[in-house]
């Protein structure tokens, strides 16, 4: 066995026995790129520890600290609950509106957040309590939050954009603005799997609330509103980059919360700072441990390996993305979206670019795959994120997500059957 084959050898056994006996990711990263450079002959610890540096040591970056930062601020000063409220004043009154709530809110939250824990999260505590009380089935309604939480890393501002940037040298401002026609597409393929599912659910309507009331919330709703507006509107005009506009961001939700909103004390500060560089830290040693399983991946030739594999596809690129989406929705149901981005973008990405795939169009569709194997087990960081917010069992929250996760998979063959919904958009912004 050739040296490079032991090193794929070592590589796959390695993640699935260290994932299997429940070992962090990070570290199983690093054990494994290890064991690639022992295989491989280039066993050097001053190299592992320098591409252990080189992962984080990325300006782009710091995004991810300041978009995570800013989440925590919405949550904590009450700028996530007041889109959830304004939602809720103009479609509440419907049959099953609280589903629509949850679908505008989740649409609104994820163009100032990008973080899918976050925004799930937000979205189940504010609104399970209120579905439970009014009658709604839980593991319906635990399914549907679930899923409109991971429209988060599509609609930008988007944290794994911004790591699949970095990680591929693309454009983080194309795939920000690549994210905007699909998130509003996957909101509206939930309005229609929701409207659906209501078909075998009792509820009642309730009265509409006075113009007045919906107005009044839709100012309070306002400077949560405008946070996006400036965000994409920064970017676009070229008055700061992706990475400044999540400082931005961080900054505009700390003032709205002490000074508009004044939901937030500043003794609240340092609890939303540690949750935030919590969260951070986890996202960090993703990244470095990736990169020292990339770098050995790299020298083993992996992606020459793959690419003579899929050379017979390499000329119907639509068929090329179709195998590709394929292996990616088996890999998002055994991995997290982060540590993904991280290992196979940068072994898939010059492939699809040498069929003559975008490497916009292909981000898009790369991220939005481990968007969806959030929702899907065994892993599904979201869904346990719902079952635990609303005490449900995981068993109940992946029944209810299934008609939800059958949806996207549509908008997914959608967007591989109709490349020009993603690109269309990217070519008119520029």
């Amino acid at each position: 066995m050739s040296s490079e084959a032991l090193a794929f050898v070592v590589f796959s056994l390695g993640m699935l026995v260290l994932m299997g006996i429940g070992m962090n990711m990070a570290l199983a990263l690093v054990l494994t790129g290890a064991g690639m450079a022992w295989a491989l002959d280039f066993w050097d610890t001053q190299l592992l520890a320098q591409n252990l540096v080189a992962g984080i040591d990325s300006f782009p970056l710091l995004a991810v600290p300041f978009f995570i930062l800013a989440g925590e601020l919405m949550n904590a000063g009450g700028i996530s609950r007041r889109i959830i409220d304004m939602a809720q004043a103009w479609v509440g009154h419907i049959r099953g509106g609280l589903g629509y709530v949850a679908i505008g809110a989740a649409v609104l939250m994820a163009s100032m957040s990008g973080s899918a824990l976050a925004d799930t999260a937000a979205l189940a505590t504010i609104l399970l309590p209120m579905m439970r009380q009014q009658g709604y089935p839980m593991a319906t309604s635990a399914g549907l939050l679930a899923s409109g939480g991971i429209i988060a890393p599509i609609i930008p501002p988007s944290m794994p954009f911004v790591i699949y940037g970095v990680t591929t040298n693309t454009s983080i401002s194309a795939l920000f603005v690549s994210g905007i026609v699909p998130g509003v597409i996957m909101g509206a393929g939930l309005i229609v799997a929701w409207k659906w599912v209501l078909r075998r659910i009792e509820l009642p309507e309730g009265q509409p609330l006075p113009m007045k009331d919906r107005l009044r919330a839709s100012a309070k709703a306002f400077w949560a509103l405008l946070m996006p507006v400036i965000i994409i509107g920064g970017m676009k005009t070229g008055v700061f980059t992706p990475t400044e506009a999540a400082v931005v961001a961080a900054f505009y939700a700390l003032a709205i919360a002490l000074f508009v909103h004044r939901e937030m004390t500043l003794a609240e500060i340092h609890g939303v700072l540690v949750r935030a560089a919590k969260t951070t830290a986890i996202v960090m040693f993703l990244c470095a441990g990736a990169q020292v399983a990339s770098y050995m991946i790299t020298l083993a030739d992996l992606p020459g390996t793959l690419s003579g594999w899929l050379g017979p596809l390499i000329d119907s690129p639509r068929l090329l993305m179709a195998v590709m989406m394929v292996v990616l929705v088996i890999i998002g149901t055994a991995l997290d979206l982060t540590p993904t981005i991280l290992i196979f973008a940068p072994v898939m990405l010059p492939i699809a670019t040498k069929a003559g795939i975008d490497p916009v169009y292909f981000g898009l569709m790369f991220v939005l795959n481990g968007a969806i194997g959030l929702i899907t087990p065994p892993v599904g960081t979201v869904l346990n994120v719902v079952a635990g917010v609303g005490r449900l069992s995981l068993h109940q929250v992946i029944k209810g997500v299934n008609p939800f996760l059958v949806t996207y998979l549509a908008v997914l063959v959608l967007f591989v059957a109709f490349p020009s919904l993603v690109t269309a958009p990217v070519a008119w912004m520029r």
